[in-house]
């Protein structure tokens, strides 16, 4: 690759210090345009907001494949002691869709340098909003995907060191949905509880009672949780208050287990709320389904990295979420975890990655994209 470590590194630390919440990547955007057009490498005109999708057209007929990674950052403030941390207060680049971006900018300036060889076409996918789990199906409402016959992606993990990979068949991410409850009573003075209808007493139950599901409902051997996050009720100390609200989310791995699971919850929902005379309201958010990484691209992907040389080892159970998943309903793909040294988990306010994986990761990319080319061309298929 003629792009330097040193090459990647600047670019990684101004995405880092810039970083933008989903749909809002408008500076992300126009830097990776500009850097990319730079190059000679074509930016698709296509009916995004934020984000882009750009394109290596190699000399040699073939079949097209997509690379995919993310743009957008978290509403955290850092606090990390880098010299290049955030220049937005509130925003940071805490789950590493920056080192994730900067290795397939790095890729694309490979993939395009050997493009006459390549045999096929490449789709490289800078998506915006992973974080809110919106931004793969925008990318696939525009259509550009439809010839693709495999894609890969990547994600950083804190656990790994530099120089490991994590590759698996099946599941690496689970399903995630959200959940939003509200449970209306009636309000009175705290000293005559029978003139009213207490909501608080019923969202205690109701909490606990959802946690049987999982226990009591779900085989042992499956993995699935429930998890209550936030509660809210009342506003000070002598009035029951109206209404009572909590929210959560359902992680899992298994779709029937996905499925029964939010049957469940609203029914002990609604009869948790007759029990204690209250009424319920039930808001289902959908997210992305479990990722699940082909069997044979998998086996494909760890002998790309092993000649890589990377150390190749199984994912870590992980119940996180990854709009990847999404891409891979339709498309078959892999999901490969990349180490970047260990750090404080993803999300937390002093997560970093150490840089020095990005040559090798963007190196990764281009092989797998240009190996599953020359893959499907012996194929013929």
């Amino acid at each position: 690759m003629s792009i330097s470590q040193s090459q990647l590194e600047e670019e990684f630390f101004w995405f880092h210090s810039h970083p933008e919440l989903s749909f809002q990547e408008v500076e992300t955007t126009k830097k990776l345009k500009e850097l990319l057009e730079k190059e000679g490498i074509r930016v698709l005109d296509l009916p995004l907001k934020t984000g882009l999708v750009a394109v290596i057209e190699g000399g040699k007929p073939g079949k097209t494949i997509a690379l995919r990674s993310d743009i957008d950052a978290l509403p955290i403030v850092e606090a990390t002691s880098l010299n290049y941390q955030s220049q937005n207060l509130g925003v940071m680049h805490a789950c590493g869709h920056d080192f994730h971006l900067t290795s397939l900018y790095g890729a694309a300036i490979a993939l395009h340098e050997i493009r006459k060889d390549i045999k096929g076409i490449v789709k490289l996918i800078f998506q915006p909003a992973e974080e809110i789990f919106s931004g793969a199906t925008h990318i696939l409402e525009t259509g550009i995907l439809e010839d693709v016959e495999e894609i890969y992606g990547i994600h950083c993990n804190p656990s790994f060191e530099v120089g490991t990979v994590a590759i698996g068949a099946g599941n690496v991410t689970a399903a995630v949905d959200r959940f939003r409850i509200q449970i209306k009573g009636s309000g009175t003075h705290a000293a005559h509880p029978d003139e009213g209808i207490d909501p608080i007493v019923a969202t205690s139950q109701l909490i606990s009672a959802l946690q049987t599901i999982i226990s009591r409902n779900i085989n042992p051997f499956s993995t699935s949780l429930i998890s209550v996050t936030h509660v809210e009720a009342g506003t000070t100390w002598n009035v029951i208050p109206e209404d009572a609200f909590i929210e959560g989310t359902v992680r899992t791995l298994d779709a029937s287990d996905r499925a029964f699971i939010k049957k469940r919850i609203y029914e002990v929902s609604e009869y948790c709320g007759k029990a204690f005379n209250t009424t319920v309201e039930i808001d289902w958010i959908a997210g992305p389904p479990a990722t699940n990484n082909d069997f044979e691209l998998t086996n494909f992907a760890r002998e790309i990295a092993e000649k890589n040389e990377f150390t190749v080892v199984s994912p870590l159970d992980n119940l996180g979420g990854e709009d990847f998943a999404f891409y891979q309903e339709k498309i078959k793909g892999v999901f490969v975890l990349i180490g970047t040294d260990n750090s404080h988990p993803l999300h937390h306010p002093q997560f970093k990655v150490n840089p020095k994986a990005l040559l090798s990761t963007a190196n990764l990319l281009k092989e797998l994209a240009q190996s599953s080319l020359e893959r499907l061309s012996e194929r013929g298929s």
